[in-house]
Protein backbone atom coordinates (compact mmCIF):
# COMPACT_ATOMS: atom_id res chain seq x y z
CA UNK A 1 0.00 0.00 0.00
CA UNK A 2 1.23 3.49 -0.84
CA UNK A 3 2.01 5.19 2.46
CA UNK A 4 2.88 8.60 1.05
CA UNK A 5 1.05 10.82 3.51
CA UNK A 6 -0.51 13.45 1.24
CA UNK A 7 -1.00 11.37 -1.88
CA UNK A 8 -4.05 12.71 -3.77
CA UNK A 9 -3.88 16.19 -2.20
CA UNK A 10 -3.47 19.03 -4.67
CA UNK A 11 -1.92 22.29 -3.46
CA UNK A 12 -2.33 25.39 -5.62
CA UNK A 13 0.45 27.74 -4.58
CA UNK A 14 0.30 31.41 -5.60
CA UNK A 15 3.22 32.38 -3.37
CA UNK A 16 6.75 33.53 -4.03
CA UNK A 17 10.10 34.19 -2.34
CA UNK A 18 10.70 32.13 0.86
CA UNK A 19 8.08 31.64 3.57
CA UNK A 20 5.14 30.09 1.73
CA UNK A 21 7.23 28.35 -0.96
CA UNK A 22 9.04 26.62 1.93
CA UNK A 23 5.63 25.57 3.28
CA UNK A 24 4.41 24.20 -0.06
CA UNK A 25 7.70 22.40 -0.64
CA UNK A 26 7.23 20.65 2.70
CA UNK A 27 3.73 19.58 1.66
CA UNK A 28 5.23 18.31 -1.60
CA UNK A 29 7.88 16.41 0.33
CA UNK A 30 5.01 14.67 2.12
CA UNK A 31 3.49 13.60 -1.19
CA UNK A 32 1.10 16.39 -2.17
CA UNK A 33 0.89 17.52 -5.78
CA UNK A 34 2.01 21.16 -5.75
CA UNK A 35 1.12 23.48 -8.61
CA UNK A 36 3.17 26.68 -8.47
CA UNK A 37 1.41 29.64 -10.10
CA UNK A 38 3.91 32.19 -11.39
CA UNK A 39 3.84 35.51 -13.18
CA UNK A 40 4.44 35.14 -16.94
CA UNK A 41 7.96 35.93 -18.19
CA UNK A 42 9.31 36.88 -14.76
CA UNK A 43 8.17 34.10 -12.47
CA UNK A 44 8.91 33.97 -8.77
CA UNK A 45 11.54 36.66 -8.19
CA UNK A 46 13.46 34.23 -6.00
CA UNK A 47 14.49 32.50 -9.25
CA UNK A 48 17.07 35.27 -9.67
CA UNK A 49 17.89 36.33 -6.09
CA UNK A 50 21.41 37.03 -4.95
CA UNK A 51 23.33 36.46 -8.17
CA UNK A 52 24.54 38.28 -11.26
CA UNK A 53 23.49 37.14 -14.72
CA UNK A 54 26.89 35.53 -15.27
CA UNK A 55 26.67 33.66 -11.98
CA UNK A 56 23.19 32.44 -12.83
CA UNK A 57 24.29 31.24 -16.25
CA UNK A 58 27.13 29.28 -14.68
CA UNK A 59 24.70 27.23 -12.55
CA UNK A 60 21.89 26.74 -15.05
CA UNK A 61 19.97 30.01 -14.87
CA UNK A 62 18.15 29.67 -11.53
CA UNK A 63 19.38 30.82 -8.12
CA UNK A 64 20.24 28.54 -5.20
CA UNK A 65 17.52 30.37 -3.22
CA UNK A 66 14.86 29.10 -5.62
CA UNK A 67 16.37 25.61 -5.64
CA UNK A 68 16.20 25.55 -1.85
CA UNK A 69 12.40 25.95 -1.63
CA UNK A 70 10.83 24.77 -4.87
CA UNK A 71 11.44 21.07 -5.44
CA UNK A 72 8.47 18.73 -5.97
CA UNK A 73 6.46 21.39 -7.83
CA UNK A 74 5.03 21.99 -11.28
CA UNK A 75 4.95 25.51 -12.71
CA UNK A 76 2.13 27.22 -14.55
CA UNK A 77 2.07 30.86 -15.60
CA UNK A 78 -1.04 32.98 -15.13
CA UNK A 79 -1.57 36.69 -15.61
CA UNK A 80 -3.92 37.34 -12.70
CA UNK A 81 -4.40 40.94 -13.78
CA UNK A 82 -6.41 39.74 -16.75
CA UNK A 83 -9.95 38.35 -16.50
CA UNK A 84 -8.86 35.29 -18.48
CA UNK A 85 -6.06 34.61 -16.01
CA UNK A 86 -8.51 34.88 -13.13
CA UNK A 87 -10.88 32.50 -14.91
CA UNK A 88 -8.07 30.01 -15.40
CA UNK A 89 -7.12 30.32 -11.73
CA UNK A 90 -10.69 29.60 -10.65
CA UNK A 91 -10.67 26.50 -12.81
CA UNK A 92 -7.59 25.20 -10.99
CA UNK A 93 -8.98 26.15 -7.59
CA UNK A 94 -12.07 24.04 -8.29
CA UNK A 95 -9.87 20.94 -8.48
CA UNK A 96 -7.56 21.77 -5.56
CA UNK A 97 -7.60 20.83 -1.90
CA UNK A 98 -5.36 23.62 -0.62
CA UNK A 99 -4.78 27.17 -1.84
CA UNK A 100 -1.76 29.12 -0.61
CA UNK A 101 -0.84 32.75 -1.20
CA UNK A 102 1.29 35.52 0.26
CA UNK A 103 -0.01 38.53 -1.65
CA UNK A 104 -0.60 41.75 0.23
CA UNK A 105 -3.90 41.96 2.07
CA UNK A 106 -6.73 42.62 -0.40
CA UNK A 107 -4.88 41.51 -3.53
CA UNK A 108 -6.57 38.13 -3.93
CA UNK A 109 -9.94 39.87 -3.46
CA UNK A 110 -8.97 42.30 -6.22
CA UNK A 111 -8.35 39.29 -8.47
CA UNK A 112 -11.74 37.81 -7.53
CA UNK A 113 -9.96 34.96 -5.70
CA UNK A 114 -10.51 35.99 -2.09
CA UNK A 115 -11.16 33.54 0.70
CA UNK A 116 -14.84 34.33 1.24
CA UNK A 117 -15.75 33.95 -2.43
CA UNK A 118 -13.64 30.85 -3.05
CA UNK A 119 -14.79 29.00 0.06
CA UNK A 120 -18.42 29.84 -0.68
CA UNK A 121 -17.99 28.05 -4.00
CA UNK A 122 -15.74 25.29 -2.64
CA UNK A 123 -16.57 24.56 1.02
CA UNK A 124 -13.95 21.76 1.26
CA UNK A 125 -11.16 24.13 0.23
CA UNK A 126 -8.41 24.86 2.73
CA UNK A 127 -7.41 28.46 2.11
CA UNK A 128 -3.93 29.35 3.39
CA UNK A 129 -3.39 33.11 3.63
CA UNK A 130 -0.02 34.58 4.58
CA UNK A 131 0.76 38.27 5.04
CA UNK A 132 3.30 40.58 6.63
CA UNK A 133 1.41 42.09 9.56
CA UNK A 134 -1.81 40.09 9.41
CA UNK A 135 -5.20 40.79 7.78
CA UNK A 136 -6.47 43.37 10.26
CA UNK A 137 -5.19 46.41 12.14
CA UNK A 138 -3.35 49.59 11.26
CA UNK A 139 -0.44 47.85 9.51
CA UNK A 140 -2.46 45.23 7.63
CA UNK A 141 -1.80 46.63 4.15
CA UNK A 142 1.86 47.46 4.68
CA UNK A 143 4.28 45.22 2.82
CA UNK A 144 7.29 43.85 4.65
CA UNK A 145 9.92 41.12 4.54
CA UNK A 146 11.91 39.07 7.01
CA UNK A 147 14.30 41.89 7.93
CA UNK A 148 11.46 44.36 8.43
CA UNK A 149 9.83 42.01 10.93
CA UNK A 150 13.17 41.36 12.60
CA UNK A 151 13.14 45.09 13.25
CA UNK A 152 9.47 45.41 14.17
CA UNK A 153 9.48 42.42 16.53
CA UNK A 154 12.49 43.47 18.58
CA UNK A 155 14.64 40.64 17.26
CA UNK A 156 17.10 43.15 15.78
CA UNK A 157 17.11 45.04 19.07
CA UNK A 158 18.47 42.02 20.95
CA UNK A 159 20.87 40.82 18.21
CA UNK A 160 24.43 42.10 18.05
CA UNK A 161 27.05 43.44 20.45
CA UNK A 162 25.97 45.63 23.35
CA UNK A 163 27.96 48.68 22.24
CA UNK A 164 27.25 48.40 18.51
CA UNK A 165 24.26 48.82 16.16
CA UNK A 166 21.72 46.00 15.73
CA UNK A 167 22.69 43.07 13.50
CA UNK A 168 20.30 41.06 11.37
CA UNK A 169 19.92 37.37 12.02
CA UNK A 170 21.96 35.74 9.26
CA UNK A 171 19.15 33.62 7.81
CA UNK A 172 15.50 34.35 6.98
CA UNK A 173 14.48 32.99 10.38
CA UNK A 174 11.08 34.66 10.57
CA UNK A 175 10.16 33.70 7.00
CA UNK A 176 10.97 30.06 7.56
CA UNK A 177 9.54 29.84 11.06
CA UNK A 178 6.23 31.31 9.91
CA UNK A 179 6.25 29.05 6.85
CA UNK A 180 6.59 25.96 9.03
CA UNK A 181 3.72 27.27 11.19
CA UNK A 182 1.56 27.64 8.08
CA UNK A 183 2.41 24.08 7.08
CA UNK A 184 1.39 22.81 10.52
CA UNK A 185 -1.90 24.68 10.22
CA UNK A 186 -2.56 23.23 6.76
CA UNK A 187 -1.95 19.69 8.04
CA UNK A 188 -4.27 20.29 10.99
CA UNK A 189 -6.95 21.63 8.64
CA UNK A 190 -6.62 18.59 6.39
CA UNK A 191 -7.06 16.36 9.44
CA UNK A 192 -10.13 18.37 10.47
CA UNK A 193 -11.55 18.00 6.96
CA UNK A 194 -11.13 14.22 7.16
CA UNK A 195 -13.31 14.28 10.27
CA UNK A 196 -15.92 16.83 9.19
CA UNK A 197 -15.74 17.29 5.43
CA UNK A 198 -15.25 21.03 5.98
CA UNK A 199 -12.50 23.24 4.63
CA UNK A 200 -11.41 26.38 6.45
CA UNK A 201 -9.19 29.43 6.45
CA UNK A 202 -5.65 28.92 7.76
CA UNK A 203 -3.97 32.22 8.38
CA UNK A 204 -0.61 33.40 9.64
CA UNK A 205 1.85 36.21 9.08
CA UNK A 206 5.44 37.28 9.53
CA UNK A 207 4.27 39.13 12.63
CA UNK A 208 2.75 36.01 14.20
CA UNK A 209 5.87 34.02 13.40
CA UNK A 210 8.16 36.74 14.76
CA UNK A 211 6.11 37.06 17.96
CA UNK A 212 6.39 33.31 18.50
CA UNK A 213 10.16 33.51 18.12
CA UNK A 214 10.26 36.37 20.63
CA UNK A 215 7.67 34.94 23.00
CA UNK A 216 9.87 34.51 26.07
CA UNK A 217 11.16 38.07 25.73
CA UNK A 218 7.60 39.43 25.50
CA UNK A 219 6.32 37.36 28.40
CA UNK A 220 9.20 38.54 30.58
CA UNK A 221 8.39 42.15 29.65
CA UNK A 222 4.68 41.70 30.36
CA UNK A 223 5.42 40.08 33.71
CA UNK A 224 8.28 42.28 34.94
CA UNK A 225 8.58 45.31 32.67
CA UNK A 226 12.18 44.35 31.90
CA UNK A 227 13.44 44.73 28.31
CA UNK A 228 16.45 42.63 27.33
CA UNK A 229 19.29 44.26 25.42
CA UNK A 230 21.97 43.07 22.99
CA UNK A 231 24.49 40.67 24.50
CA UNK A 232 26.49 39.49 21.48
CA UNK A 233 26.38 35.70 21.42
CA UNK A 234 25.60 35.52 25.15
CA UNK A 235 22.20 34.63 26.56
CA UNK A 236 20.53 36.08 29.64
CA UNK A 237 19.13 32.68 30.64
CA UNK A 238 22.36 31.12 31.85
CA UNK A 239 26.14 31.59 32.20
CA UNK A 240 28.11 30.37 30.30
CA UNK A 241 25.93 30.37 27.20
CA UNK A 242 27.86 31.94 24.34
CA UNK A 243 30.76 31.82 21.89
CA UNK A 244 34.30 31.57 23.24
CA UNK A 245 37.60 31.96 21.38
CA UNK A 246 39.72 28.91 20.67
CA UNK A 247 43.27 28.77 19.41
CA UNK A 248 42.04 28.23 15.84
CA UNK A 249 38.52 29.70 15.77
CA UNK A 250 35.49 29.77 18.04
CA UNK A 251 33.42 27.34 20.04
CA UNK A 252 30.00 27.56 21.70
CA UNK A 253 29.90 26.44 25.32
CA UNK A 254 26.66 26.19 27.30
CA UNK A 255 26.39 24.96 30.89
CA UNK A 256 22.91 25.89 32.16
CA UNK A 257 22.85 23.70 35.29
CA UNK A 258 25.10 23.58 38.33
CA UNK A 259 25.87 19.94 37.61
CA UNK A 260 27.02 20.68 34.06
CA UNK A 261 29.03 23.63 35.31
CA UNK A 262 30.85 21.37 37.76
CA UNK A 263 31.76 19.00 34.92
CA UNK A 264 32.93 21.91 32.77
CA UNK A 265 35.10 23.32 35.55
CA UNK A 266 36.67 19.93 36.30
CA UNK A 267 37.40 19.31 32.61
CA UNK A 268 38.83 22.70 31.65
CA UNK A 269 40.69 23.85 34.78
CA UNK A 270 39.31 23.22 38.28
CA UNK A 271 41.87 25.55 39.91
CA UNK A 272 40.53 28.47 37.89
CA UNK A 273 36.86 27.61 37.55
CA UNK A 274 35.77 25.42 40.48
CA UNK A 275 35.51 28.43 42.79
CA UNK A 276 32.82 29.13 45.40
CA UNK A 277 31.75 32.35 43.66
CA UNK A 278 30.97 30.36 40.49
CA UNK A 279 29.23 27.36 42.03
CA UNK A 280 25.54 28.23 41.71
CA UNK A 281 23.50 29.53 38.80
CA UNK A 282 22.80 32.78 40.61
CA UNK A 283 26.50 33.17 41.46
CA UNK A 284 27.47 32.85 37.82
CA UNK A 285 24.83 35.40 36.81
CA UNK A 286 26.17 37.84 39.41
CA UNK A 287 29.78 37.26 38.37
CA UNK A 288 29.11 36.90 34.61
CA UNK A 289 32.10 38.96 33.46
CA UNK A 290 34.55 37.05 35.64
CA UNK A 291 33.19 33.68 34.50
CA UNK A 292 33.44 34.63 30.82
CA UNK A 293 36.95 36.01 31.22
CA UNK A 294 38.14 32.92 33.06
CA UNK A 295 36.76 30.51 30.46
CA UNK A 296 38.06 32.61 27.56
CA UNK A 297 41.58 32.59 28.98
CA UNK A 298 41.51 28.80 28.93
CA UNK A 299 39.73 28.14 25.62
CA UNK A 300 41.89 30.58 23.67
CA UNK A 301 44.91 28.33 24.25
CA UNK A 302 43.26 25.14 22.98
CA UNK A 303 42.09 23.98 19.58
CA UNK A 304 38.42 23.79 18.74
CA UNK A 305 38.72 20.07 18.13
CA UNK A 306 40.24 19.38 21.54
CA UNK A 307 37.55 21.45 23.27
CA UNK A 308 34.85 19.55 21.39
CA UNK A 309 36.37 16.23 22.32
CA UNK A 310 37.00 16.96 26.00
CA UNK A 311 33.82 18.86 26.83
CA UNK A 312 31.68 16.51 24.75
CA UNK A 313 33.07 13.54 26.66
CA UNK A 314 32.24 15.35 29.91
CA UNK A 315 28.62 15.82 28.76
CA UNK A 316 28.91 19.60 28.48
CA UNK A 317 26.99 21.30 25.67
CA UNK A 318 29.60 22.33 23.12
CA UNK A 319 29.94 22.95 19.38
CA UNK A 320 32.38 24.48 16.95
CA UNK A 321 31.43 27.66 15.08
CA UNK A 322 31.51 26.27 11.55
CA UNK A 323 31.68 28.04 8.24
CA UNK A 324 28.80 27.37 5.83
CA UNK A 325 30.91 24.83 3.98
CA UNK A 326 32.03 23.08 7.15
CA UNK A 327 28.44 22.82 8.37
CA UNK A 328 27.11 21.59 5.02
CA UNK A 329 29.84 18.95 4.72
CA UNK A 330 29.77 17.77 8.32
CA UNK A 331 28.90 14.06 8.10
CA UNK A 332 26.41 14.24 10.98
CA UNK A 333 23.84 15.99 8.79
CA UNK A 334 23.90 13.22 6.20
CA UNK A 335 23.97 10.53 8.87
CA UNK A 336 20.57 11.63 10.22
CA UNK A 337 19.02 11.88 6.76
CA UNK A 338 19.35 15.64 6.53
CA UNK A 339 20.74 15.61 2.97
CA UNK A 340 18.88 14.40 -0.09
CA UNK A 341 19.66 14.16 -3.80
CA UNK A 342 17.40 15.83 -6.34
CA UNK A 343 17.70 16.32 -10.10
CA UNK A 344 19.50 19.53 -11.08
CA UNK A 345 20.52 21.33 -14.28
CA UNK A 346 23.86 19.53 -14.26
CA UNK A 347 22.79 16.20 -12.83
CA UNK A 348 22.01 15.13 -9.32
CA UNK A 349 22.55 17.77 -6.67
CA UNK A 350 22.34 17.86 -2.91
CA UNK A 351 19.56 19.61 -1.02
CA UNK A 352 18.48 19.94 2.59
CA UNK A 353 15.90 17.32 3.52
CA UNK A 354 12.55 18.11 5.16
CA UNK A 355 13.02 19.06 8.83
CA UNK A 356 11.25 15.93 10.12
CA UNK A 357 11.25 12.22 9.35
CA UNK A 358 8.40 9.78 9.85
CA UNK A 359 8.76 6.13 10.74
CA UNK A 360 5.71 4.76 8.93
CA UNK A 361 5.46 6.92 5.81
CA UNK A 362 7.27 6.04 2.61
CA UNK A 363 10.21 8.18 1.56
CA UNK A 364 9.00 10.51 -1.15
CA UNK A 365 10.79 10.58 -4.49
CA UNK A 366 12.05 14.14 -4.77
CA UNK A 367 11.83 15.95 -8.10
CA UNK A 368 13.80 19.00 -9.12
CA UNK A 369 12.62 22.56 -9.48
CA UNK A 370 10.21 23.38 -12.32
CA UNK A 371 11.05 25.38 -15.42
CA UNK A 372 8.96 28.55 -15.47
CA UNK A 373 5.58 27.75 -17.02
CA UNK A 374 6.69 24.39 -18.38
CA UNK A 375 3.69 22.55 -16.95
CA UNK A 376 0.98 25.02 -17.94
CA UNK A 377 -0.50 23.02 -20.83
CA UNK A 378 -0.26 19.67 -19.05
CA UNK A 379 -1.83 20.90 -15.81
CA UNK A 380 -4.78 22.53 -17.50
CA UNK A 381 -5.33 19.60 -19.82
CA UNK A 382 -5.31 17.23 -16.85
CA UNK A 383 -7.79 19.57 -15.17
CA UNK A 384 -10.29 19.07 -17.96
CA UNK A 385 -9.78 21.97 -20.38
CA UNK A 386 -9.92 20.98 -24.03
CA UNK A 387 -7.85 22.48 -26.83
CA UNK A 388 -10.54 24.99 -27.77
CA UNK A 389 -10.82 26.31 -24.21
CA UNK A 390 -7.06 26.46 -23.86
CA UNK A 391 -6.76 28.39 -27.11
CA UNK A 392 -9.43 30.85 -25.99
CA UNK A 393 -7.70 31.51 -22.68
CA UNK A 394 -4.31 31.77 -24.33
CA UNK A 395 -5.59 34.29 -26.87
CA UNK A 396 -7.10 36.31 -24.02
CA UNK A 397 -3.70 36.48 -22.31
CA UNK A 398 -4.43 34.13 -19.41
CA UNK A 399 -0.99 32.53 -19.56
CA UNK A 400 1.01 35.60 -20.52
CA UNK A 401 1.64 37.66 -23.66
CA UNK A 402 0.23 35.77 -26.61
CA UNK A 403 3.24 36.45 -28.83
CA UNK A 404 5.82 35.31 -26.28
CA UNK A 405 6.89 31.91 -25.03
CA UNK A 406 6.11 32.19 -21.30
CA UNK A 407 8.50 29.34 -20.58
CA UNK A 408 11.62 31.15 -21.70
CA UNK A 409 14.03 32.42 -19.10
CA UNK A 410 13.17 35.92 -17.95
CA UNK A 411 15.51 38.73 -18.92
CA UNK A 412 17.25 40.07 -15.84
Amino acid sequence: MDKTLLRGIRVLDFSRVFAVPACSQFLGDLGAEVIKVEEPLRGDEARYYGMTSDELDAIGGVSPSFHAFNRNKRSVTLDLRKPAGQEAARHLIAGSDVLLHNFRVGTMEKFGLGQVAMMAQHPRLIYGAFSAYGPRGDKAKIGANDLALQGHSGLLHVTGEADRPPVRVGTAAIDLHAGVALGAGILAALFHRERTGEGQLVETSLLRGAAHLMSYFYVEYWMTGHERQRMGTANHLSVPNQVFPSADGYVVIIAPSDEMWARLAKTLDPDTLALPQFTRISDRQTNRNQVIAAISAITSTRSSESLLRELGAAKVNVSKVNSIGEAAEDPQLAQIGGVIEIPGPKGSQRAVAPPVSLGKAEAFSHTGIPVLGADTDAVFTESGLNETEMARLRTAGAFGPVDTDTRRKAVI
